[in-house]
């Protein structure tokens, strides 16, 4: 058992079994640690809340003068400072150093002296070994402490990141690909804004949004290719050429033959001139959007690699057709992980070969985007059905966001673990509460005053709620704020350097006066 550390304070005022608070010799920092010792041991606890007041410099001061003369005041007289702070009691020592948490059933008595949490008590708590534990960061208040989280956990159990734009977010999430990479673990990140084009590290595939449009339901299809929701006629004739027979067809011999579908329709006044617009849309399709259109594409998911980090660009798509192949993807690898689960049972089923024999984590940037609140999307609906049988068959689920009130709440609440960075908005605090059991109230009022790159993890990934200054990934360039006045006087220059060579230049022939 470890010795405590500094005394720091003595307990005051009502006390509860979960919340205490305690008068400190100091001003405590939000995020600190604490033991006190009772019931059967040494207990440990987070600073949750701190306050500073004085009695000389109340709130009844009503000008400079009095403020002034009642500084002095304050100055000399010792007791006039009161620092007091809330903790929220989280379990004896001993039992969190083996990742169980055990409240003491009765409440601490007032009088009872508070000690500062020491280094090695917090490091077997929040800096667990093994294989499943990954490095990311230190504690926010005690930098010298290493934070850990339970790769097992997310994958089982899924993850939430949230916050504000720029606060880093895909810093997190480059930071878990990095750490995976070299177990190597299987990771499929959907980059909607290229936040990932330049992460240089071990065990990439990069690769393009590409589709077989034969293996989509022409619902689908129709979404791909720009058929607004509303064009009925349009919607018809599409649904009436996508036959099996073009289904079969292989390379550029599907387009001609959906063409030809479509064509026949115009026999029907009705659907003339739908027909026509649909075979513009077939056109556009061959063109514009032949990167992500293939109907060559033998095996779906033959761009995913396993022990890869598979950073997939949407950066091209609509949001439409980055709906669809989301969807696609998480409806294929859910579908794979259930077959290599059930040939693992029984290995006679093994008439095909499965893709993705160990689990796969799958992470959803822009999670408002696809899984909206208010809105029936394909994602939100595979998106669901990960995050409820993901756990069974080895699917993990992280989702992304900067507006978590646009988020679908049963999706989020599906979320075992979260990492929480600053968020202003009260919408979006209540929402992530709602969401989560393991976030208290002073906890989410804690999230205005973070920085960039801090953050409270919180849920199964971590044994306790925990305050974090998260790595910064060098391997990655973008993702931090753009230096416009560097860029616009380096093209400033450049042209100057332009006009210079230009003035300069004397054209062979030309006698100079």
């Amino acid at each position: 058992m470890s010795d405590n550390g500094a005394a720091l304070g003595i307990l005051v005022g009502d006390t509860r079994p979960d919340k205490v608070y305690f008068e400190s010799r100091r001003s405590v920092s939000i995020g600190e640690y604490v033991v006190l010792e009772y019931g059967k041991g040494r207990v440990l606890g987070l600073v949750e809340n701190s306050k500073v007041s004085s009695d000389a410099l109340g709130t009844e001061i009503r000008n400079f003068d009095e403020a002034y003369e009642s500084s002095q005041v304050a100055v000399e007289n010792k007791r006039d400072k009161s620092y007091r702070a809330t903790v929220r009691i989280l379990g004896y020592v001993e039992d969190l150093r083996k990742c169980k948490s055990v409240i003491p059933a009765i409440p601490p008595e007032p009088g009872i002296n508070v000690y500062e949490a020491t280094r090695e008590d917090l490091a077997a708590v929040f800096s667990a070994r093994g294989p499943e534990w990954v490095r990311v960061g230190t504690l926010l208040r005690n930098p010298e402490v290493d934070a850990r989280v339970n790769v097992d956990k997310v994958v089982s159990r899924h993850l939430a990141i949230l916050a504000m734009t720029g606060m880093g977010k895909s810093n997190l999430v480059s930071l878990l690909a990095k750490e995976l990479a070299t177990i190597p673990g299987t990771v499929i990140i959907f980059d909607y804004h290229g936040d990932y084009s330049s992460l240089d590290i071990s065990n990439l595939n990069f690769t393009d949004a590409r589709i077989n449009p034969r293996y989509l339901s022409w619902e689908k299809l129709a979404d791909v290719i720009e058929i607004q929701d509303n064009a009925s006629n349009q919607r018809h004739v599409l649904r009436a050429a996508f036959t099996q027979d073009v289904k079969d067809r292989k390379d550029e011999d599907f387009w001609d033959a959906l063409s030809s579908g479509v064509a026949a329709e115009r026999t029907d006044k009705t659907y003339r001139e739908a027909s026509n617009k649909v075979l513009d849309k077939i056109d556009d399709a061959r063109n514009k959007f032949k990167k992500i259109l293939d109907p060559g594409m033998h095996e779906p998911l033959s761009v995913i690699k396993n022990g890869k980090i598979n950073v997939v660009s949407l950066v091209e798509l609509t949001e439409k057709q980055a709906n669809v192949l989301v969807s696609y993807y998480l409806e294929e690898v859910l579908n794979d992980r259930k077959w290599a689960e059930n040939v693992k049972k029984d290995p006679t089923k093994a008439t095909r070969q499965v893709r993705f024999p160990a689990p796969v984590l799958v992470v959803i940037e822009e999670a408002h985007v696809f899984v909206p609140k208010d809105e029936d999307t394909d994602t939100k609906y595979y998106a669901s059905k990960v995050a409820r049988e993901g756990r069974k068959f080895g699917v993990g689920l992280v989702i992304v966001s900067q507006r978590p009130r646009g988020i679908d709440a049963n999706i989020l609440s599906q979320m075992g673990s979260l990492a929480v960075m600053r968020m202003i908005q009260p919408d979006d605090q209540m929402h992530v509460s709602a969401a989560s059991e393991s976030l208290s109230r002073d906890l989410l009022d804690q999230l205005t005053s973070l920085n960039p790159g801090e953050a409270i993890f919180a849920g199964q990934w971590v044994n306790l709620p925990t305050f974090v200054r998260v790595e910064e990934v060098k391997e990655r360039t973008l993702g931090s704020d753009l230096k416009a006045v560097e860029q616009w006087k380096r093209l400033d220059g450049s042209k100057n350097m332009a006009k210079e060579s230009s003035d300069t230049y004397i054209p062979s022939g030309y006698i100079q006066d």
